[in-house]
């Protein structure tokens, strides 16, 4: 598995991260059997990163982490990163929303401190309906602060936070210089992180925020590389939780799939596999957070990153595709 560089933390990530979340959630919805091959294949196959969060199945995907990884001798384990999602109408303080979550994880994780721990609420101009405002994140005593403080009591390496809601607002964070990475949605669907500008796309627009990573050496985990599943597959699996505007659609989602894998066709592998060298062809990305359902998908990740990058001409492809908003 190849590695790259994790924005200033010094780092080396893999190019793929094993996805622990309920999209997948074969750490979550399998037997022990197939959790246990699951991770220890990943680990053989130098991927040593797995990205969870507290709500991933209610806990469940950091138990099973923390039970698996405590099998392995310590220096076989694999760094992990997590997350925590605010209560924004509790009234409880922030710190003390991130120190108990950060403490909760630690115990279900059977670890003393994590790799990467991250705000997982959207970031938006104010504070509200589950979404984090960013004077609520940079402000005196806010989110920032209060990582600081976990950071600085050992209980984490490095601080992140998820780049989700209103983009303008994201890259204002990304800009504060407090914060060591970001989690950005990317994928063949919705490719506005990566554009200047997002042009014809009628999509969530997400653009500047890839260049504003790169301008301040954040580390970049690409998320929903697979667009919850439906790059991948026909199959639905009543899993795909929408978490950017057009995301609700699925039969508009689909025919979005339809026309980017007519245009990347089968030369350059299968879809799940032409999504994941679609997110490795970004030279500011470090790494695809890739999920998985069943051990056969984790050896077709493996695979279409053994293939490389997407070659120019598929970009390109790709390009003509977003420039009539996936008409034919």
């Amino acid at each position: 598995m190849r590695t790259r560089r994790f924005g200033r933390t010094g780092l080396a990530i893999p190019e793929v991260v094993f996805g622990g979340g309920w999209v997948g959630g074969v750490l979550i919805h399998t037997d022990d059997a197939t959790r246990r091959a699951a991770f220890v294949r990943a680990l053989d196959a130098g991927i040593d990163w797995i990205d969870t969060a507290a709500s991933y199945g209610q806990g469940e995907s950091e138990r099973t982490i923390g039970r698996l990884r405590a099998e392995l001798p310590a220096a076989r384990r694999p760094r992990i990163s997590t997350k925590v999602r605010l209560d924004t109408e509790s009234g409880e303080p922030v710190a003390d929303q991130l120190r108990r979550g950060l403490q909760e994880s630690l115990e279900r994780l059977r670890m003393d401190k994590v790799t990467l721990f991250q705000l997982h609420n959207p970031i938006a101009p104010e504070t509200g309906g589950g979404s984090v405002g960013v004077d609520a994140v940079l402000g005196a005593g806010g989110v920032a602060d209060g990582l600081d403080r976990l950071r600085a009591d050992g209980l984490c390496d490095h601080v992140g936070f998820t780049a989700l809601g209103d983009a303008a607002s994201c890259i204002r964070v990304v800009e504060s210089g407090r914060f060591d990475s970001a989690q950005v949605y990317l994928n063949m669907l919705n490719p506005t992180a990566g554009l200047a500008t997002r042009g014809a796309l009628g999509v969530q627009d997400f653009s500047g925020l890839l260049d504003a990573c790169r301008r301040h050496d954040l580390g970049v985990m690409a998320i929903r590389v697979l667009a919850a599943g439906i790059l991948a597959t026909d199959v639905r699996h009543g899993r795909e939780v929408p978490i950017t505007a057009e995301g609700g659609d699925l039969a508009a989602e689909e025919r979005r799939a339809a026309a980017v894998l007519a245009a990347v066709g089968p030369e350059h592998g299968t879809r799940a596999q032409r999504a994941l060298r679609f997110v490795l062809a970004e030279p500011r990305v470090s790494c695809a957070v890739y999920g998985m359902a069943e051990l056969g998908h984790l050896e077709e990740a493996l695979a279409g990153a053994a293939m490389g990058p997407l070659p120019g001409a598929a970009l390109d492809a790709l390009q003509a595709v977003w420039d009539r908003d996936f008409q034919s």
